[in-house]
This record gives C-alpha cells, structure tokens and sequence, in this order.
C-alpha cells in the first residue's frame, strides 16, 4: 500500500512537470517564452481584481515579499504589469494589468481550455468531479498543517 501512495505522489509530480512543459511550450509559439508558474500566477491573479497591493499579492501566491517584488519586477520590465506607489500610503506599491498583461490573460486562457481538454481526455463528468473533489481534500489537509 505504501509504495501505491509513493507512486500517486510521483504520479502527481510528473503530471505537474508535463502539464508545466505543455504551457511553456503553448506560451513559446504565442510570443511569450520564459516565463515561470509564479509569473502566471501573478497575471491571473491580477486578472480577478482590478488591482492589489504587493503585500496582497504575495500572500495570494504564496511567495515572501522579496520573491514578489522581483517577478513583479520582471513582469514590469516585460511590460505585463505595472506598479505604481498607493494614493494613501506610498510606502504601498499597487499593482495592476497593462494592456499586453490582459492580453497574456486571454492567450493563457485559450491554452488552459487546450490543456484541460488533454487533461481529462476519456474521463466522465463523475470522474472529473471525484478527481477534484479527491484533490481539494489533499489540499485541505496542507492547509490544516500552516
């Protein structure tokens, strides 16, 4: 039984490490190489608010401040993103969408519909929702350990 357990784990990583592949290489023939999952994280999470402090963000994407700062760094050079001190408070940085970020948004959305399609090819809507329910139990679980 432990070994199953192992191997579920190891299932999980490689599904996370194809699916990961899969985006990069879908992103690569729109344009858009080189970016991390912490990145695209940041980008949609912009994309269900208009706009959110740094320290908001970070906690969101489970990143310290530090690590934030720099891929909002990034994302702003690319030109994804802009941040701009708070009207309140400036020691505040607020960040939000530029054009080309939506844009992203809706390139990444078209290939998430791709890669939820491969995802669950041949699975039944009970499948699916088994699946997920499955996963949102193992996620509770991490979350009860924080």
């Amino acid at each position: 039984m432990a070994s199953d357990v192992k191997n579920s784990i190891n299932l999980l990583s490689h599904i996370h490490s194809q699916s990961s592949d899969f985006l990069q290489k879908k992103l690569a023939e729109k344009g858009f190489e080189n970016f991390a999952s912490s990145h695209g994280n940041i980008l949609f999470q912009l994309s269900r608010t208009e706009n959110l402090r740094m320290n908001e963000l970070s906690k969101i994407i489970n990143r310290d401040k530090s690590t934030t700062t720099v891929l909002v760094r990034r994302l702003e050079k690319e030109g994804l993103v802009k941040s701009q001190p708070s009207s309140e408070d400036k020691r505040i940085r607020i960040v939000s969408l530029t054009e080309k970020g939506k844009h992203y948004n809706c390139v990444t959305g078209e290939i998430s519909e791709e890669l939820i399609e491969k995802f669950y090819s041949g699975f039944s809507e009970e499948e699916k929702n088994l699946f997920t329910s499955l996963l949102s139990r193992i996620a509770e679980n991490f979350g009860k350990q924080e």
